[in-house]
């Protein structure tokens, strides 16, 4: 029997963490509650969790915050909610490495289905890697490789490179990239994939590869060569 998955809810309102609490019981998840920035931190140094429900509009330490703590040494899953629906709000929760946005007031039955298809996305078996260049992936174990130093990628940077590198010789413009990543049914927009590309390119300049992603001007982008 497959573990449950651990899931961390950080929120200062405690009726929202009962709504999410009871409906991961409701779908066999386990949970664990902090209240603030800090508390969510200790928690995360004391346990293993799949994936953190983490507000960002909370006092004193923000949504914003405990994220680049977190991503300092893991790249676990991170849903953000958001009482704002504002497009530079989503993009600097991209840019820090989110995976996903849900605003309040929220549907239980929309956060549960966005935990599950998260989850999905590192659950299925390790498939055969592509390679192109110096640039490996293995595409169902979440995984790129520069040479042979892993790259640290967000679940939705992973996705926009593995379409890339599926389809090497093609161009994609911002919309058919979201389709061809997640059949048109993620809520991302032209500029927060311009972020999760430069994202990309920055952790491949840092791994000594400068052309992952190339750029073709007043159509889209394809993959670059890798070899520099």
């Amino acid at each position: 029997m497959s573990q449950k998955p651990n899931i961390l809810i950080v929120d200062d309102d405690p009726h929202i963490r009962d709504v999410i609490r009871i409906a991961l019981d409701t779908q066999g998840m386990r949970s664990m509650e902090a209240s603030t920035g800090k508390a969510a931190l200790t928690e995360f140094t004391r346990s293993s969790f799949d994936l953190i429900v983490l507000d960002i509009g909370m006092p004193q330490m923000t949504g914003f915050e405990v994220c680049k703590a977190v991503r300092q040494t893991s790249d676990v899953p991170i849903l953000f909610l958001t009482a704002q629906d504002e497009e530079v709000e989503r993009i600097l929760g991209f840019e820090l490495g989110a995976d996903d946005f849900v605003g309040k007031p929220f549907s239980p039955r929309e956060l549960m289905l966005r935990i599950k298809a998260i989850l999905a996305r590192g659950k299925a078996a390790p498939q055969k890697a592509i390679e192109n260049g110096r640039l490996r992936a293995i595409p169902n174990r979440h995984q790129a490789w520069i040479d042979d130093t892993e790259m640290v990628l967000t679940g939705t940077e992973f996705s926009l490179l593995l379409v890339l590198l599926r389809h090497k010789d093609q161009v994609f413009d911002r919309n058919r990239l979201i389709d061809a990543a997640y059949g048109g049914h993620a809520q991302l927009s032209g500029r927060t994939v311009d972020s999760h590309i430069r994202n990309i390119r920055a952790k491949a300049s840092d791994l000594g590869c400068n052309d992952i992603i190339e750029t073709v001007h007043g159509v889209g982008v394809r993959l670059g060569a890798c070899a520099k």
